[in-house]
This record gives C-alpha cells, sequence and structure tokens, in this order.
C-alpha cells in the first residue's frame, strides 16, 4: 500500500500539472487511506505538500507577470493569520471525541474527514462547471472590497487549516470578484496565496504534531516531481478536458470517504 501510496503522490502532482489545480484535493485522502496517516496529522502534512507544490506552479506565472502581488498581500494576509491559529490553537482544542449522534461516536478524525469530503464535493463542481471564460482577458483596474476580502480570507484560511486543502476553487472566484481580477490573473495570484498561507498553517503545526520529515519530503519532492511530468504533459492533451472527467472523479473519492466514514465505519 505504501508503494501506492508514493504513485499517488506522483498522480497529485501530474494532475496539477496537467489541470492547473484541484489535483491536492486528493492529498489527504492518499495518506490516510493508503498510506495510514493519522487524519489530523495527515492535514498538516497536506498543507506542506500544497503549499511547495502551489510555489512550484506560481513561479512560472510570476514569470509571465500573471501575479497581482497587491492582491496577495490583502487577501494573504488575513488569511495567512487565520490559517496559522487555526492549525496552531482551534485544532488542538478539538476533543477527539465530538458527539455521539444516533449511535454514531463522531471523533475527531472523522469530523475532519467528513468535513473533507464535503470540501471534495464543492471542489468537483467547481471543475466540472469550469470557468467562465467571459473573464479572460479583461482588462478592469482592480478595485478592493476591503471588508469581504478580510473576511473572505479568514473564512478560506480557516477551512485550509481544518482540511489542509488549499482552496483555489473559493480563492478564484474572491479574487474575480471581489478584486476585479481577470481570470489568468486570479488563477496566478491564487497559487501564490495557497502557497505562502499553506506553509504558515503548517508552522503552527511543528510544535504540536510528530512529523515524520523523511517520509514528508519524499512524498513532497515526489509530488512535486509529477508537476513537471503533468506540465510537460499538458503540451500534448489539452488540461481543460481532463479537468471535468477529474472532477468527477473528485465527486465519486469524496462520497466513498462519506461512505467510508459513515456507514463502513
Amino acid at each position: 500500500m505504501e508503494i501506492v501510496g508514493y504513485a499517488g503522490s506522483i498522480l497529485i502532482g501530474v494532475s496539477l500539472g496537467l489541470i492547473g489545480g484541484g489535483g491536492s484535493i486528493l492529498t489527504v485522502p492518499v495518506l490516510v487511506y493508503l498510506m495510514g496517516v493519522n487524519p489530523v496529522l495527515a492535514t498538516a502534512y497536506s498543507l506542506f505538500v500544497v503549499g511547495l507544490s502551489a510555489l512550484v506552479g506560481s513561479f512560472n506565472n510570476m514569470k509571465k507577470g500573471l501575479v497581482s502581488y497587491k492582491t496577495a498581500i490583502v487577501f494573504g494576509i488575513p488569511s495567512m493569520l487565520s490559517v496559522f491559529l487555526t492549525r496552531k490553537y482551534l485544532v488542538p482544542a478539538i476533543p477527539d471525541q465530538i458527539a455521539t449522534i444516533g449511535g454514531l461516536e463522531v471523533t475527531k478524525s472523522m469530523g475532519m474527514m467528513l468535513l473533507f469530503a464535503v470540501m471534495m464535493l464543492l471542489a468537483s463542481i467547481s471543475m466540472i462547471k469550469g470557468r467562465k471564460n467571459a473573464l479572460d482577458g479583461e482588462e478592469e483596474e482592480i478595485k478592493f472590497n476591503y471588508p469581504m476580502i478580510v473576511l473572505e480570507g479568514l473564512v478560506v484560511g480557516s477551512l485550509t487549516g481544518l482540511v489542509g486543502a488549499g482552496g483555489g476553487f473559493l480563492i478564484i472566484p474572491a479574487l474575480v470578484v471581489l478584486a476585479r481580477l481577470p481570470m489568468k490573473l486570479a488563477v496566478g495570484t491564487s497559487l501564490l496565496i495557497i502557497a505562502v498561507k499553506s506553509l504558515v498553517g503548517f508552522l503552527g503545526d511543528i510544535s504540536s504534531q510528530p512529523i515524520e520529515w523523511m517520509f514528508l519530503l519524499i512524498f513532497t519532492a515526489l509530488a512535486v516531481s509529477g508537476i513537471f511530468v503533468g506540465s510537460w504533459m499538458s503540451n500534448y492533451i489539452p488540461g481543460h478536458k481532463l479537468k471535468k472527467g477529474f472532477g468527477w472523479f473528485v465527486v465519486v473519492m469524496g462520497c466513498w470517504v462519506l461512505t467510508k466514514e459513515i456507514i463502513l465505519r
């Protein structure tokens, strides 16, 4: 199963390179169900994997001038604070036994996996529906709705801290609507935001989680190498066509996680 898990880490990177996002949503299920990592620790590992992968992906956008640094700062600061505080204080404060519902005992690990499954289903909707191409190429002046951007940053940061996912499917629409960024600029900026807030969130775990650095670095290196493979493959395979199919795959995975945690537990 470990070999399959390491192969899964490469596929995560390949999917990121091919479709430009969404692949990181599979990181926690791979770590939990294939590598046998505790769900709480898996969300911490996922932050590191997602953060470094997004950072690698954002370099190419920086070279192309597809990153709005001012927007990244305005959106990223509340998001970084939120994810750090969530990992540092909120996650450790959640009791191991949350509640008992109809004879079903909801544990901390189970609750985090259920929340993650919901995030997977929300992300899949974004991938299946696709982005509005009409927004591509708009050259509106960037205007900030500061209160809503701060609120959105706090919400996305909290969710990222709880489930270990990047949340690009939440960030990109927010940047388009609240900061009026063109779609391509929003995508590039979101990668930088995801990278920074995920890595900052991981810092909140270093003192409270038993990090196995060798395992984490090998897993992350394989995922990052997969990004380069996926980027090369994207020259021959149209990623936008794969994204809808991948979205349906995430739907199946999300439903499977729900079934495993509620029915098969």
